[in-house]
């Protein structure tokens, strides 16, 4: 065994850790020499996000010891930099087995530093995290969650005082603090429990009331009252606000998937709680079809990701990805404030870089400012901070299923985004069409963009490798032509830099330095290469476009662009 690893296993064993723990660390020992090296060949890295791993014991594990940690430098940086304020903290936490553990571990050290907690009396979805940071002047808050990785991983989300996840120069700071405190004896445990404020209703209510405020055409929703939805938790959080808020833009014919009603931490109807993934809705899908319904959709566990099926042109019920999700959301959002009056020449919309570029066009051409920012919420929550009040935020999202509307909460809302898609959904039924029709009129509008993901798991210290070669790989060595097409533009946000292949120029890139490439080619296509954040994956991002002249080209169309993937992923060898 590597000696560091070994040093860190004795000093588990003779420190001041339970006897839990130190009984499952002798009978990994014993056992499991493979899985004790993955626990403690490093520390479980507090990120610019803060932490995300498998429950277990050891420095590379979620537990209430890393979680302690973490929050005892969380707490001394705001303790430094709010110096003459009494300094408060919200904490919320999924449906995760231990998360309401984790949650009450946080409450007590942040207690313990003698910071003010508002903790959640139950599980609540991220998004009202993020409102009750603005709504009750916090400085900072948590949330215990690893959104929707397996059953197997739990983690731990920092946020700042405007309700956004961290960013420079914040997050490093905080990582220097909790770099710094080296052992659980340097964590203040217990001693401020009369500093812990339980919440609960008045937030909720807030919380609805502002998400209610956002709604377009309430009108058209109390015509279309009875659309037919079917919604499913997915076992996590989103019941407790999904329902209510339907109610509240005033859908009566609500079916909620029974079997995933409640929230479990095992997840025990899937594989992974994953609205990405076809299976994870599949007894939506089987509900749906039994009830003939207009529309299914589906949060993840902390409610921050939704995603939808709706029926195509054949009746045929198909699953839409992030990118045509939000290509339908952006365009009902900003043509709903126009034909209402709303629109103001200062609004702007934003997205990720790794999002459909056909946003960017919709926008152009509605004269509207769309901005691209890194992969993240925080970045379009930076955004926001650094243009109000010059500017106002209209609506934000990435293509992996997650939307954030208004500017009152800065992180993705899984919760309003609900809302939002069945009132759109309800405008289209009122104009005599389906959402998937409203989808086939943008592409005929402004072309047909059509995304595909691929995501390649590398777990391990060896897997960290690999995707670090991988990396390296495209970077000393990027490919000339992709699938028959010359690269004419890298992007790589690493170096900040811009890469005219034709002439060798080179421009910067103005966006904070990330381990993404991009590289455009000559037919319009694009391809992403992005480790994951919080993940052991690497993601690879396609994007190819053509004109669609009428809806009656649309299954050509389709398939000339499908071969186009094909072809890209076979030449990248992938």
């Amino acid at each position: 065994m590597d000696i560091n690893i070994q040093n860190k296993v004795t000093q588990w064993l003779n420190g001041n850790f339970d006897a839990e723990t130190k009984a499952a660390l002798k009978k990994m020992q014993e056992g499991n020499p493979d899985e004790l090296n993955d626990a403690f060949y490093r520390n479980l890295e507090f990120g610019t996000g803060g932490l995300r791993g498998v429950m277990g014991v050891g420095t590379n594990r979620m537990n209430k010891y890393t979680v302690g940690m973490a929050t005892q430098g969380f707490a001394n940086y705001l303790n430094e930099t709010f110096k003459d304020d009494e300094v408060k903290v919200a904490i919320a936490h999924d449906s995760r087995n231990n998360s309401r553990f984790f949650a009450e571990t946080a409450a007590n050290v942040f207690a313990a530093n003698g910071i003010k907690v508002y903790l959640f009396e139950s599980l609540r979805p991220t998004p009202e995290l993020s409102f009750a940071i603005r709504y009750l002047k916090c400085h900072g808050g948590v949330v215990l969650t690893a959104s929707h990785n397996p059953r197997e991983y739990n983690g731990y989300k920092a946020y700042w005082n405007d309700g956004a996840q961290l960013v420079p120069p914040h997050d490093k700071n905080v990582i220097r603090e909790v770099e710094n405190v080296l052992s659980p004896d340097d964590v203040k445990w217990s001693g401020g429990e009369a500093n812990i404020t339980l919440i609960g209703k008045e937030v909720d209510e807030a919380y609805l009331q502002e998400l209610q405020r956002l709604s377009i055409n309430p009108d058209i929703n109390r015509q279309q009252h009875d659309l037919k939805i079917v919604y499913t938790p997915i076992h996590g959080t989103g019941i407790t606000m999904v329902p209510e808020i339907l109610k509240r833009f005033g859908f009566t014919n609500v079916n909620v998937v029974e079997e995933q009603a409640t929230p479990d931490g095992n997840f025990p109807t899937v594989v992974y709680p994953n609205p990405e993934e076809a299976e994870a809705l599949s007894l939506a899908l089987k509900k749906a079809k039994e009830l003939d319904a207009d529309i299914l959709l589906g949060t993840d566990p902390d409610a921050d990701r939704v995603g939808i099926a709706v029926k195509d042109l054949k009746g045929e019920w198909i699953l839409l990805n992030g990118n045509q999700t939000g290509v339908l959301l952006f365009n009902y959002i900003v043509e709903g404030r126009s034909r209402k009056g709303l629109a103001k020449p200062n609004d702007f919309i934003a997205k990720t870089v790794v999002t459909s570029d056909l946003i960017d066009v919709f926008a152009a051409k509605n004269n509207i400012t769309c901005y691209n920012v890194l992969t993240g919420f925080k970045w379009i929550a930076d955004l926001i901070r650094r243009k109000e009040p010059k500017e106002t935020f209209i609506c934000g999202g990435e293509e992996s299923y997650g939307y954030m509307i208004g500017n009152n909460i800065r992180d993705k809302d899984a919760i309003s985004s609900v809302a939002m898609i069945c009132e759109m959904a309800a405008y289209a039924r009122s104009q005599g069409k389906s959402l998937y029709e409203l989808l086939i009129a943008i592409y005929e509008k402004y072309g047909y963009y059509k995304e595909h993901l691929i995501s390649i798991t590398r777990k391990g210290m060896k897997g960290a490798e690999e995707i670090a070669e991988m990396m390296r790989g495209y970077r000393e060595n990027p490919p000339a032509s992709i699938n028959g097409s010359p690269v004419v533009t890298v992007y790589d946000y690493q170096l900040q830099q811009i890469k005219d292949i034709n002439s060798g120029d080179i421009n910067p890139l103005d966006l904070p330095k990330s381990n993404v490439l991009q590289f455009e080619l000559a037919d319009g296509s694009k391809i992403s290469a992005r480790p994951s954040g919080t993940e052991p994956k690497i993601k690879f991002y396609f994007s190819v476009n053509a004109p669609l002249a009428s809806i009656s080209g649309f299954d050509k169309v389709t398939a000339e662009l499908d071969e186009k993937i094909k072809g890209i992923i076979a030449d990248l060898k992938l």
